[in-house]
């Protein structure tokens, strides 16, 4: 079943907002997916940095200590924020290199959840309104972010297995919907060098867009290949440094709604989890096309 929920802000004194707007968003989303709970926002950075978000294999793996390991070992001086399970640490690009390297050596369950210039990905198992209380999503200000909240059916339930995935820098996946050839489709992205740590097949997604990137597609290409070489139905949203964008499967199967006005563009899975937005009763609401890719993105 799963719920998504998207928020791309266009006037910017609704940035201050984002986190607690997508909260109430995905609280009307938690009877689709009980099991876990993602958050992707999208806040300021510092020129010439870009932060690394690291999480454990559960929530109560020791994040601070191993937080505390990495910056002694790659960047002694690097500014390093907790939010409850997950740390970001914000390095220089040769730094955040040095520590992919570094955890992969020496703290292997440690996860890199995401990194780029803008984007934090928290994400946990748990209920998605306590997921968000306990990460302070609602205190949160971007300028856009996506959000999950998933009900597992096809492998397990675990911080790894949460959406949203990374595809990249500051790019990410949320997925409603289930693949059908994502068994044979993930021994092949691992044959092509792309790591794929569980068993979600949303996770063989966001694999195959880093894929078809690393080979020197556009995201928008990517998502428009997809819709040839995965097999099943879908719905994804994805978030990108500048906006995200939606791409239902051909058949469409999975619900979707979409809203606009003036200050916003907004995603869900459900009509409701609109409802709270401001000026709402004056947007333009639609149901997006079957496969068509659409974004929004400032310039």
């Amino acid at each position: 079943m799963c719920g998504i929920a998207g928020l791309f802000i266009k006037n910017p004194k609704l940035e201050p907002q984002l986190g607690e707007l997508l909260t109430k968003m995905t609280s009307t989303l938690c009877s689709r997916g009980p099991d876990s709970a993602g958050f992707a926002i999208y806040s300021a950075g510092q020129d010439g940095k870009t932060k690394l978000t690291i999480a454990g294999p559960s929530a109560d793996y020791d994040i601070a200590t191993a937080a505390e390991k990495l910056r002694a070992a790659v960047a002694p001086k690097a500014p390093t924020a907790i939010h409850y399970s997950h740390a970001v640490l914000t390095l220089t690009a040769n730094e955040a290199r040095h520590a992919r390297e570094w955890l992969e050596a020496n703290l292997p369950d440690v996860n890199v959840v995401s990194e780029g210039h803008r984007l934090e990905i928290f994400k946990e198992v748990g209920y998605p309104d306590d997921v968000a209380a306990l990460f302070g999503i609602g205190a949160m200000s971007g300028s856009h972010g996506i959000t999950h909240t998933r009900m597992a059916t096809e492998s397990a339930v675990s911080t790894d297995g949460a959406h949203p995935f990374s595809t990249g820098a500051d790019q990410c996946l949320v997925h409603n919907g289930s693949l059908s050839n994502h068994a044979s489709l993930r021994r092949q992205l691992q044959r092509d060098g792309i790591k794929i740590k569980t068993q979600n097949d949303s996770e063989v997604a966001a694999g195959y867009l880093t894929k078809q990137m690393r080979s020197g597609q556009t995201l928008e290409g990517a998502l428009k290949s997809s819709l040839d070489d995965l097999d099943g139905f879908f719905t994804f949203v994805v978030g990108t440094e500048k906006g995200f964008g939606v791409l239902r499967d051909p058949i469409a199967c999975k619900p979707a709604v979409m809203a606009e006005t003036d200050d916003y563009v907004a995603f869900a899975s459900e009509y409701k989890s609109l409802a709270g937005l401001p000026g709402i009763s004056g947007a333009k609401v639609w149901e997006p096309k079957p496969a068509t890719v659409y974004f929004w993105e400032r310039s």
